[in-house]
C-alpha cells in the first residue's frame, strides 16, 4: 500500500508519448503533491527535455534501476513494458498505475474508474489497471443508470479517434488530409486504409469470434469494472478521421423503467459527467467541443421506443485525458487519499 506522505517522488513511463506528455501536463494543471518528477522512455528519447512546473526535466533511458525511491509510477508505455517492467518497480516499493492492457483482466489487479468503483483500490497488490480508454467513458454514463435500475444489456457503437492510436496515427491524418487536398498520393503506413475521409470498422486485432480485441475490451472490462457479470454487452468499434476525442452511441436496457427525463436527472446528479441535452437547439456533444476537458458528456438522452424499458444515449470524452491520462492520476489521487 501507498505510504502517506506530504509529497511523492513520481515516475512517469512513456513520458514522451500522447498519453505520457498529457499525464506530465495533468501532474501540473492539478497541483498533485509532487516532490520529484522522474520522466522515462525508450533510449530513442534518451536526453530529450520536458517542461513541468517551469523546470526543465531530462527524460532518462527506462531501467530496471528507474524505480528505486519512487513512491508512484504512472505507466504509459504499452503492454510488453508494463508486463516486464510494473512488477520490478513493486519490488523497490512503489506503487505501479498501469494504463496498457497488459494486467486489466489479471484477477489480482484492481481495475479502475474512480467514479465507478474506488473501493477496488483496497485490495491492491502494488499495480491498478487503468480501463481501455473508451470503456471509461462508457461506464462512467452506465453506473448511476445501472444503480438506480439495473442495466441488463448495453449494446455500444464507439467513433475513436486517431490519438487513441497514438502520435504516428495523428500525423498520418494530417499526412493524408493534406496530400488528398492537394491531389498527392497517399501513403497508409499506421492503418492498413485511408484514414482520411474514411471510417475503419477495425480496431486492434481480429480475434476468432469475428469480434476485435477492442471490442472484446469493452465487454470483458466492463463486466469486471461494474461488478456484475450478469451485464450483457456488445460492441463495434469504429475509427473515424477525429484528432482527439472518442464519441459513442449506446444503447442500454434496464430491469426497471427510466423515462429520459430521469436518466437526465441520475446522470446530472453524478460525478464526473456534464449533460450536454437539448436538441430543440442543436445542443449535444461534440469531440471538437469535449477536447482538453476532464469530464465525460452525455447527450441524445431518449427512450429506446423498439422495448420496454430502453434508453438511447450519445456519450463523448476526451481520450487522452479522462480515457487515459486524467483517469491514471485521478487514481494516484485516490490512493493518495486513502493512505
Amino acid at each position: 500500500m501507498l505510504k502517506k506522505k506530504e509529497r511523492y517522488i513520481v515516475a512517469v513511463v512513456g513520458a514522451t508519448g500522447a498519453v505520457g506528455e498529457e499525464m506530465v501536463s495533468i501532474l501540473e494543471e492539478r497541483n498533485f503533491p509532487v516532490e520529484e518528477l522522474r520522466l522515462f522512455a525508450s533510449e530513442r528519447s534518451e536526453g530529450k527535455k520536458m517542461d513541468f512546473k517551469g523546470d526543465s526535466l531530462t527524460i532518462h533511458k527506462l531501467t530496471e534501476e528507474s524505480f528505486k525511491g519512487v513512491d508512484i509510477a504512472l505507466f504509459s508505455a504499452g503492454a510488453e513494458r508494463s508486463r516486464h517492467f510494473a512488477p520490478v518497480a513493486v519490488r523497490e516499493g512503489c506503487v505501479v498505475v498501469d494504463n496498457s492492457s497488459a494486467w486489466r483482466m489479471d484477477p489480482d489487479v484492481p481495475l479502475v474508474v474512480p467514479e465507478v468503483n474506488p473501493q477496488d483500490l483496497s485490495w491492491h497488490k502494488g499495480i491498478i489497471a487503468n480501463p481501455n480508454c473508451s470503456t471509461i467513458q462508457m461506464v462512467v454514463a452506465l453506473k448511476p443508470l445501472h444503480d438506480e435500475a439495473k442495466i441488463k444489456r448495453v449494446v455500444v457503437t464507439t467513433f475513436q479517434s486517431v490519438s487513441g492510436t497514438g502520435k504516428k496515427a495523428m500525423d498520418e491524418l494530417l499526412k493524408q488530409t493534406t496530400d488528398l487536398l492537394n491531389f498527392r498520393e497517399i501513403q497508409c503506413n499506421v492503418y492498413p486504409y485511408q484514414i482520411a475521409f474514411n471510417v475503419l470498422p477495425h480496431i486492434d486485432k481480429f480475434m476468432d469470434n469475428g469480434y476485435t480485441k477492442e471490442e472484446m475490451k469493452m465487454v470483458n472490462e466492463t463486466k469486471k469494472i461494474m461488478g456484475d457479470d450478469s451485464i450483457r454487452v456488445t460492441a463495434t468499434t469504429v475509427r473515424v478521421p477525429v484528432f482527439r476525442g472518442h464519441s459513442e452511441s449506446i444503447n442500454i436496457e434496464t430491469e426497471k423503467k427510466l423515462t429520459a427525463n430521469e436518466a437526465r436527472a441520475l446522470l446530472a446528479a453524478f460525478p464526473g459527467i456534464v449533460v450536454f441535452d437539448a436538441p430543440d437547439k442543436n445542443v449535444y456533444p461534440l469531440p471538437v467541443d469535449v477536447a482538453g476537458k476532464d469530464e465525460v458528456y452525455v447527450g441524445r438522452i431518449r427512450e429506446d421506443e423498439s422495448i420496454e424499458n430502453g434508453l438511447n444515449m450519445w456519450v463523448v470524452a476526451d481520450n487522452l485525458r479522462k480515457g487515459a491520462a486524467l483517469n491514471t492520476i485521478q487514481i494516484a489521487e485516490k490512493l493518495i487519499e486513502m493512505a
